[in-house]
This record gives structure tokens, sequence and C-alpha cells, in this order.
């Protein structure tokens, strides 16, 4: 038999659920699996946004449609997944930060990103996770970050809640790997969204760090939809634990000064 790979890509057939989908990432995340054929629901605290990439989505010529849901709600999480008649892939973006020095990070902080980074996350695993079980497959798409793997001062609590999303998906896909689950993280770079206005506000600030990757630039939210949409894919039908990092040759190069040679 002959396989065509191409096909492989095709999710045409396959329900995704998009959470944090209303910016960013998850904007250009629905664009691209819209482009590929996914049928969507596009979920993002806020409803407007959520709304408005669905229409966006169902322009690109396939079914969608947009629901509010905040991922550090529980209840909502578990409504959300609960109410969709079918599951095929989850792709969780949401994550906010605090960049301050690990001593002047207040517990309110901590406990903020915390709730949205990690525990939120941790809630949408779970749903999701025990309704693929059940059905016999599924594939699952966190987004970690570089900051899983290196940190820099100020990133202390936002890296460990990246570490402890690649650890909460290894742990799932050890766990409901048997029952035709796959989970798997996306590893960013720098990227121009929302979450990192702040440094783009500096020059100073915004130049250091695109000079730190290897190709010299920051990446561009539709940089990382290939990644998902492999991951969702069943071109990636035999990977499952595994971080995908998309940053750029940032954690490849050793060091932020070229020396003379």
């Amino acid at each position: 038999m002959t396989t065509n790979y191409r096909d492989l890509f095709d999710l045409s057939g396959k329900h995704v659920l998009v959470i944090g989908a209303g910016s960013g990432i998850g904007r250009a995340t629905v664009h691209g699996l819209a482009d590929f054929g996914a049928t969507l629901t596009c979920a993002d605290i806020d409803a407007k946004a959520a709304e408005a990439v669905a229409g966006e989505a169902a322009q690109r010529g396939v079914d969608a449609r947009g629901v509010r849901a905040d991922i550090a709600d529980e209840r909502d999480v578990a409504r959300l997944i609960g109410s969709l008649e079918r599951l095929d892939v989850l792709v969780c973006t949401p994550s906010i930060n605090v960049r301050k020095p690990l001593a002047k990070v207040t517990a309110e902080e901590f406990d903020r990103v915390v709730g949205i980074n990690l525990r939120g996350s941790f809630f949408a695993l779970r749903e999701a996770g025990a309704r693929m079980a059940a059905q016999g497959q599924g594939s699952m798409v966190f987004f970690s970050s570089i900051r899983s793997q290196v940190v820099e001062p100020g990133q202390g609590v936002y890296a460990a809640t990246k570490a402890g999303t690649l650890q909460m998906i290894r742990a799932a896909a050890a766990e409901w790997g048997p029952h035709g689950v796959r989970a798997n993280a996306v590893a960013p770079g720098v990227v121009e969204t929302p979450l990192t206005k702040q440094i783009k506000d500096q020059p100073d600030w915004y130049d250091a760090y695109a000079q730190k990757s290897a190709l010299g630039r920051w990446a561009q939210p539709s940089e990382l939809v290939g990644a998902v949409v492999y991951l969702a894919s069943d071109a990636s039908s035999f990977v499952t634990g595994s971080l995908l990092i998309v940053d750029g040759g940032w954690t490849a190069v050793d060091g932020r000064f070229t020396p003379p040679l």
C-alpha cells in the first residue's frame, strides 16, 4: 500500500478545540488548522475575540464556532469540553507572565501565573485526556516555552509553570498512550504577541532578544502554526511525550557574544 504523505496532514473531519484562540499564537493556530480542513471550536476568555476568530475560520471554508471559556475556572473547563459532540484534538495556548525578581514576586502574583499557566493547563489536560481515552484516540498540543529549558532573571515563576506543563504532558503521554491518546508540547522562543508587548516597547530589550536567536529576529505567531498542524495531524502518529522547540535557534546558540574569529 502506497502512503500519500500529503494526506497525513489533512485535518478534514477532525474536531479541534483551541483554548486561547482569540489572539496571538492561538488566533494564528485557528487560521492554520482551518486551512487544513479542521472543524473548530474557538474558546477564549474574551467572548468577542473568540467569535471573531471563529468567523475568520469560517471564511476559510470550515465549520467554526466561538465560545467564552476561562481556563482558570475548573467548572468552566469541564463544561466546555463536556459540551463538545466530538473532540479529536486539543490545542491549549493561554499564558501570562509577571517579570520580576523572585524576591519581589508577591503571593498573589505567583498564584495568578500558576493559576492560568499550570493549574488551568491541568484542568484542560485532565478533561480532554479522559474524554479522548474513552473514545480511544486523540491528540493534545500544549504550549510550553523555551523557559522550560533555560531561564533568565525575572522569569522564575513563568519558567516553573512551563517546565511543569512539559512534565504533565509527559505524564499524560505515559498514562493515556495505551488508549490511543498522544500528548505533546511546543516550546516557542520569542514571539511577537500581546504577552511580549512589554519587551517590544523597550527597543534595547527587544533588539537583544532578536540577536540571541541564530536567525537574529523574533518570530511571528504564524511561524508556530506548522508545529501545531504537525502534532495535531496523523503525520505525527508516532510522536508523543515530546517537546517541539520552535525558537529560531535560541537554545542551540551558546551565549550572547560572537567572538572575533
